[in-house]
């Protein structure tokens, strides 16, 4: 891939600007159209663009298959620890309205940081998954 030079370029510009969408989908998700899952996609759908243009020993090194796996457990126990933590807190599993002495500030919250969670996962997952098919052999 070292003699498209155009594609490497236009990656480098595009990747970050895809990044930097994924956050504002994550973020934005509990007022509009968006949230964990469409921003984890698209967060994963830049990693691979970069394996797809730099080659994915690149991509490995930028983003190790051990910090993926790591990731993608937090993201379900970010999810979880929620849930628990507001069944701690005197609530239902994902009661949001525990977290903060105003029901709506808990719900906020509460939203964020499992949308958070779900975004690493479904990032991270597909991560995993692509890193698994393109790092195979052919068989022969």
């Amino acid at each position: 891939m070292t003699h498209h030079v155009v594609l490497r370029v236009v990656a480098k510009l595009i990747i970050p600007l895809i990044l930097l969408f994924a956050l504002y989908v994550q973020f934005h998700g509990d007022y509009g159209p968006g949230g964990g899952f469409q921003a984890g996609v698209i967060f994963s759908a830049a990693l691979i663009l970069y394996a797809l243009v730099f080659g994915l020993d690149s991509a490995q090194r930028a983003v190790p298959t051990t910090a993926v796996r790591v990731l993608m457990a937090l993201g379900v126990l970010l999810y979880g620890g929620v849930g628990i933590t507001s069944m701690l807190l005197g609530g239902n599993f994902l009661e949001y309205d525990v977290f903060a002495a105003e029901p709506a500030a808990g719900q906020h919250l509460g939203i964020l940081l499992v949308e958070l969670g779900v975004g690493i996962t479904v990032s991270t997952t597909m991560l995993a998954i692509f890193y698994a098919f393109a790092g195979r052999r052919a068989a022969r």
